[in-house]
């Protein structure tokens, strides 16, 4: 199978629209992990995605028919402007299927490059079956984004590349995965060229499809994805994809929201150029394996997969991009309420910068207050920050790692409220989408008062809300049923230590 994939790859029609993109040496970073890491700049080509390669292949393939009829494809990122450059370059007609949701400058990268937008449903499957019903009605051709062995050889150029960049010692290659078909392709070439060479997968954490299909040794569907790195939100991995993977792909790596952050920061400070969240996978990867395993002097390869992201995102990956490095702390102390406190505590931080300071008078004996500090993971670990200000006689709970703490209570700080009993506090995302916050509210209901409620915006496909309902005791066994029915995912906060310090 992989001689055939390689055939493909080295006939494979994709410098037509793509570029050969270079490997650039990530120089600050590559001092820090003791390792040599090395970018291929996928972010460089024409529509700044690897998804013009695949494209543009899988059409060069079809036959004069297939061309007079068109193509059409359901995407609302980077496939679909792979599709439209590409569609344009052979002079037939692409039609994209988009959700009515779709940022517009997704929408006009599509209209600049050629493609017809056909806006549909306020959701990808209802974008892709409408796509479907275009095949059946109109006799377009579809076009998968990944799941095509042509779309894959076309991906698998990036791997052709490397190594002909590259020629010399290469311990192992990182690739974001979403459908698969990038490392798929990737896998099929290097493996049957470099077999000595690992081929490491990347995933978040909450979108870890082909990481599940490997454990289980068969694709399964993930009961939801996160949407941070809306490049990857795939929840089950291609077919042709994973039989490639599952037997030439070495490991993959999962990482959380807070490490991609940290990547897209690193990919900044060494590039001067900005990636989107699963742009950022291979380097996040990198990261990972280095402190799972502790190697050194080896040359470590990230994919920098794209860099179509929303200029609003990035507030959010700058307020968690630190955390994600680990050289910030976010910390509950309790202080006494008395004049001298602060000054005490601050002597007790003592050089540390003091990232986030929040405190509201609490009429109680102690203060409860919420502090970010800058922390080093070697110099100056958060461990060793807690561990010293209880030596100096501070109670501190470590809320780095919680995310109620970090999306909305950071926020809220100082509303404590007496008459607030029976509370019940929750947590929510939902689909971020026109209406979505008041259709949230109308499937919450009136059965029971809402005693506390933050939503905020992150720029992201979902929504992210903490409400407190009046729930009294007898009606408890109530509350379950009633959430269900809402049917977006949810957290029961309501003995978080983030909510019971500051607002319980």
């Amino acid at each position: 199978m992989l001689e055939q994939y390689v055939k493909k790859i080295l006939t494979s029609r994709v410098y037509d629209v793509a570029v050969e993109t270079p490997l650039h040496s990530a120089g600050q970073l590559s001092k820090r992990l003791g390792n040599q890491v090395l970018l291929k700049r996928e972010d460089l080509q024409p529509v700044f995605s690897f998804k013009i390669r695949g494209a543009y292949n899988k059409l060069a393939q079809l036959g004069p028919e297939e061309l007079a009829r068109g193509v059409v494809t359901a995407s609302a990122g980077n496939h679909a402007q792979g599709l439209a450059l590409a569609a344009r370059e052979l002079g037939i007609e692409a039609t994209i299927v988009m959700p009515k949701t779709t940022p517009e400058i997704k929408i006009e990268g599509v209209r600049s490059r050629g493609g017809k937008v056909v806006l549909h449903g306020d959701s990808f499957p209802e974008a892709l079956a409408y796509s479907l019903k275009l095949v059946e009605e109109r006799g377009l051709v579809y076009i998968h984004p990944y799941d095509d062995p042509h779309t894959i050889a076309g991906q698998g150029t990036v791997a052709m590349e490397i190594l002909r960049q590259h020629p010399g010692r290469l311990d192992a290659i990182f690739v974001p995965v979403g459908g698969g078909g990038l490392i798929a392709g990737i896998a099929a070439y290097v493996k049957y060229l470099r077999p000595e060479i690992k081929v490491i997968g990347v995933e978040p954490d909450d979108s870890n499809c082909l990481q599940a299909a490997m454990a289980a040794g068969e694709r399964v569907v993930l009961p939801q994805v996160g949407l941070f790195a809306d490049g990857v939100a795939v929840a089950q991995i291609g077919q042709h994809t994973f039989d490639i993977c599952r037997h030439h792909v070495d490991e993959v790596i999962t990482v959380s929201t807070d490490e991609i952050c940290a990547a897209i920061k690193d990919i900044y400070d060494d590039t001067r150029s900005i990636t989107e969240p699963a742009g950022a996978l291979g380097v996040a990867g990198i990261k990972r394996y280095v402190e799972m395993t502790g190697v050194s002097g080896q040359t470590l390869v990230a994919i920098d997969s794209g860099a179509n992201v929303n200029f609003d995102r990035l507030r959010h990956v700058a307020e968690r991009a630190e955390l994600g490095e680990k050289r910030e702390a976010i910390i509950a102390v309790t202080i006494p309420e008395r004049p001298g406190s602060f000054k005490a505590f601050c002597e007790a931080i003592g050089k540390r910068q003091i990232t986030e300071f929040n405190y509201r008078y609490h009429a109680d004996k102690q203060a409860h207050i919420f502090v970010g500090v800058q922390t080093h993971p070697d110099t100056d670990p958060r461990a060793a920050l807690v561990r010293h200000l209880g030596e100096r006689g501070f109670p501190v709970i470590d809320l780095t790692d919680n995310e109620l703490a970090k999306l909305h209570i950071r926020h809220m700080v100082g509303g404590h409220s007496p008459a607030a009993s029976d509370e019940r506090v929750l947590r929510f995302e939902f689909p971020e989408r026109p209406g979505a916050l008041f259709n949230f509210l109308d499937k919450l209901g009136g059965r029971w008062n809402i005693s506390m409620f933050h939503y905020r915006n992150h720029g992201a496909a979902d929504g992210r809300v903490v409400a407190g309902l009046q729930v009294p005791e007898d009606e408890r066994h109530l509350l379950p049923g009633a959430l269900a029915k809402i049917g977006y995912p949810y957290w029961d906060e309501t003995d978080n230590p983030a909510y019971t310090l500051f607002l319980g």
